[in-house]
């Protein structure tokens, strides 16, 4: 009869051991879940402090019996690779997992089950949970800022459009293809420019006069978002290709450029724009603080995204310059055809961790007047009528971002996935 190795799994026992290993980190689980929702404690019986750490040390113990580097079972395989490496991995995995089943009783009771959301006052938030008729009360404020509630309407029309204009690539006959980078970098951005500024602010068409001041919630940060995005990848691919030219001017304003607004604050940027740079304007020239906020943002998250196209241009092998060059292809041609596809694809995390960290920047512009959703937020939790619910707020403002970055993450993975190339 083959006897079990309790020390070191192998091939020809992992069945048995993934097993028993299952088993010991099911009853782990089954122990801490009980004591959390149904407080009962399976091991009342042991003593003292080993009834606190029972379900770990057998938890352990499961996953070091189900430990091996090939099982050739691709779910043991999996769970191996990414929480089971080593017994500290495991360890951490075991904390983290108990913490998170410790804290849901509590969480589930506040956020859902003792929660108000009827009413539509702060009277009707008796309970001992969240309140979110304060969320209720304050969604539109929310969303669209202090933006008059009979023209929302405009909002929506233009976010609708720009999203219909952005989708125009996919629809474009084969032989017009070729122009989809002209018409994305230059064409869109125009015409999405033209129906936010002449939808939202009005004041020709018809349409009565709305000041940037008023613009505001989430719909703010998401035009802050857009304009940003689209401008700093061009400016950025520019200078990434200026820092990396033969030219000694060009190369070195392109280094000036980059270190500049790579060390300073995104916070010094605003103030400046918003405080610094109209003195050095006209008297009679005026610029909206949302342009300048825009601008001050996109010239900040180039630089940032410069230095992630280059860290891409380095990555290729001096022969795609030397082939590009072997076939007659100018400097131009043989970046557009040939480097930059290759480069662009190879730094596509690097550039999405860049537009995810300038989206949740955008709440930085609540420091020069413009109050995007975590900054209605801040004036909201000072209203005083509804005092003492910011907690509220700002895991619903929580949510939202992770969800608006947890789509661009997963966009992001899958336009890697489209365009590796590698076998």
């Amino acid at each position: 009869m083959q006897t079990i190795n309790f020390l070191k799994p192998n091939k020809d026992n992992i069945k048995n051991y993934s097993i028993i290993g299952s088993f010991l980190v099911l009853l782990s689980l089954i122990d801490v879940i009980s004591n959390a929702f149904l407080k009962i404690n399976l091991t009342s019986f042991l003593p003292g402090s080993l009834t606190t750490l029972f379900p770990l040390i057998i938890g352990l113990i499961g996953l070091n019996m189900m430990r091996i580097d090939y099982s050739g079972n691709k779910t043991l395989d999996l769970l191996n690779k990414n929480i089971n490496t080593n017994n500290f991995n495991a360890l951490l995995t075991l904390l983290i997992l108990f913490s998170i089943i410790k804290a849901l009783p509590q969480s589930l009771s506040w956020m859902i089950f003792d929660a108000n959301i009827s009413g539509d006052s702060k009277d009707a938030c008796t309970g001992t949970g969240a309140c979110w008729t304060y969320i209720k009360v304050w969604f539109r404020r929310f969303m669209y800022g202090m933006y008059p509630n009979e023209f929302h309407w405009r909002i929506n029309t233009a976010f609708i459009l720009v999203i219909a204009l952005g989708f125009v690539g996919y629809f474009m006959k084969e032989n017009l293809k070729k122009y989809l980078a002209l018409y994305y970098v230059i064409i869109y951005p125009v015409i999405a420019y033209l129906v936010i500024y002449y939808l939202i602010s009005g004041g020709s068409f018809g349409l009565q006069w709305v000041e940037t001041g008023a613009w505001g919630g989430l719909s703010l940060t998401f035009i802050v978002s857009f304009f940003c995005l689209i401008f700093c990848f061009p400016l950025g691919m520019i200078f990434a290709l200026g820092r990396r030219s033969n030219l000694p001017a060009i190369k070195y304003i392109s280094i000036c450029y980059i270190e500049f607004w790579r060390g300073v604050p995104l916070i010094t940027v605003l103030f400046m724009s918003s405080v610094m740079f109209p003195m050095f304007l006209p008297e009679d020239f005026f610029m909206d603080k949302l342009v300048r906020v825009i601008i001050a943002i996109t010239l900040f998250e180039a630089a940032y995204c410069a230095e992630v196209i280059r860290g891409g241009l380095q990555s290729l092998p001096r022969g795609q310059y030397d082939a590009a060059k072997s076939l007659g292809m100018g400097y131009w041609k043989m970046h557009i055809f040939v480097i930059l596809p290759q480069a662009l694809k190879l730094v596509i995390p690097g550039i999405a961790n860049t537009f995810l960290a300038l989206v949740k920047d955008t709440p930085l512009i609540f420091v020069v007047g413009l109050a995007e959703l975590a900054g209605m937020l801040a004036l909201a939790k000072t209203n005083p009528k509804w005092l003492g619910f910011a907690m509220e707020g700002y895991i619903f403002a929580s949510i939202i971002f992770w969800i608006i970055c947890y789509a661009m993450s997963k966009y992001s993975y899958n336009l890697e996935a489209k365009y590796k190339t590698e076998r």
